[in-house]
């Protein structure tokens, strides 16, 4: 080799080699400047990379939620022992009451209405690769439109009246979700904070309404007067609060199961959720599938909202969700983005929610454990999740 040459141009060919020679400089005599005082030699990886089975990095999916749920009862199962009470009999009631007990099962009903919908509407946006932590406030804002229909129109007929009302809730919700789609899409703004920041202005707007203009007269707390009969959702069992909302949501997630299997709005989300940049070259508008997956998860957690007002209370209240916004973040994550899972996930956490003041009243078990258990459920995923990226490098690799 020639020393005379410009030590740069040794630089590009000791790394030209270094890319394609398994040998490595270490030293030699005779090398130019840039490498003189090193030898060849050949080195050992530090670490042998272990081989995953291609077909197990595909069962992850559908494992690793599964695992994370047996994870989060484990310890629950633990914290429920702490508090003095037995796990088996804690377990037995929880799942016993809301799945063979007709009132139970009512209440598993009611629960699983709202968490379904709202759920629905976060995995719609983590299609697109949209991560809406607005749902609570859109679900205020849905109650809101369809009380005020349910409140304000009158001389519908009964089919006529609930439709404008779950069609007034939808929109009222959907617009909370195109801010901030189109803060992201046109701004450049992260929707997390925007969408987290829109939830208490629409829990205090609400909260507002039926403290001063919407309160009913002589009320000894905030809430509106009761909407029509015609504007109310039937109920599916008799003397039980179990009402249509959850067919709503069953029906909603079929027509999303439609859309992105068979149609080319769900194709387009796809696309831009996977990769925008190739999606915006084969001609797909970014910005505006951006808005249109917000105005979807916000439509969709509004209908949570109209379920509520017009199927369980009948009237607007103030704070009238106990949070199901919020545990529609970890349906979502748990389901995996899978419509199916989402169902199933929604019919988790409708038992959690549902069987646990009877847990507490039979078992003498707390009712905040199972709201650890509910975190403890969507730690383990996150954890999951990581591992299952790690698993699946080394399975391609």
């Amino acid at each position: 080799m020639d020393a005379n040459l410009p030590t740069q141009v040794w630089e590009i060919l000791l790394n030209k080699i270094l890319q394609t020679n398994p040998w490595v400089v270490l030293g030699a005599r005779s090398e130019p400047p840039c490498v003189r005082g090193f030898r060849y030699t050949q080195t050992m990886p530090s670490k042998v990379p272990i081989k995953i089975p291609f077909k197990v990095s595909l069962l992850l999916p559908v494992v690793s939620p599964l695992l994370a749920i047996v994870c989060a009862l484990l310890v629950g199962a633990i914290l429920i022992s702490l508090a003095g009470a037995s796990p088996i009999k804690a377990y037995t009631v929880l799942f016993s009451d809301s799945l063979s007990d007709y009132y139970g099962f009512s209440n598993l009903l009611t629960k699983l209405s709202p968490l379904l919908l709202a759920g629905l509407g976060v995995v719609v946006a983590l299609r697109a690769k949209q991560f809406n932590i607005g749902a609570e406030g859109q679900i205020y804002m849905g109650g809101l439109g369809s009380a005020l229909v349910g409140l304000y129109i009158h001389g519908l007929s009964a089919w006529l009246h609930v439709s404008l009302a779950l069609l007034c809730g939808f929109l009222f919700g959907a617009f909370w979700g195109l801010i901030p789609g189109y803060l992201k899409a046109m701004r450049g703004i992260n929707e997390v904070i925007t969408t987290l920041l829109l939830n208490y202005i629409a829990i205090n707007w609400v909260s507002y309404l039926v403290q001063r203009p919407m309160i009913e007269s002589g009320a000894p707390s905030p809430y509106s007067p009761p909407i029509a009969p015609t504007a109310q959702l039937p109920i599916l069992l008799p003397g039980t609060q179990a009402h249509a909302g959850v067919l709503v949501g069953l029906l909603a997630a079929g027509v999303l199961w439609l859309m992105f299997a068979r149609s080319p709005i769900g194709y387009q989300i796809e696309a831009v959720g996977q990769n925008p940049i190739a999606a915006r070259y084969g001609g797909i508008s970014v910005e505006r599938t951006i808005m249109l997956v917000m105005v979807l998860s916000g439509g969709l957690a509004g209908l949570a909202g109209s379920g509520e007002v017009l199927g369980l209370k009948y009237r607007l209240f103030e704070k009238f969700s106990p949070g199901y916004g919020f545990d529609a973040i970890g349906i979502a994550f748990l389901s995996r983005g899978n419509l199916g899972g989402v169902v199933l996930t929604s019919l988790f956490f409708a038992i959690l929610r549902s069987g646990a003041n009877v847990m507490q009243r039979n078992a003498g078990v707390p009712v905040t454990v199972i709201y650890a258990i509910q975190g403890l459920t969507v730690l383990f995923i996150a954890i999951s999740l990581v591992v299952e990226q790690k698993i699946g490098t080394a399975a391609t690799s």
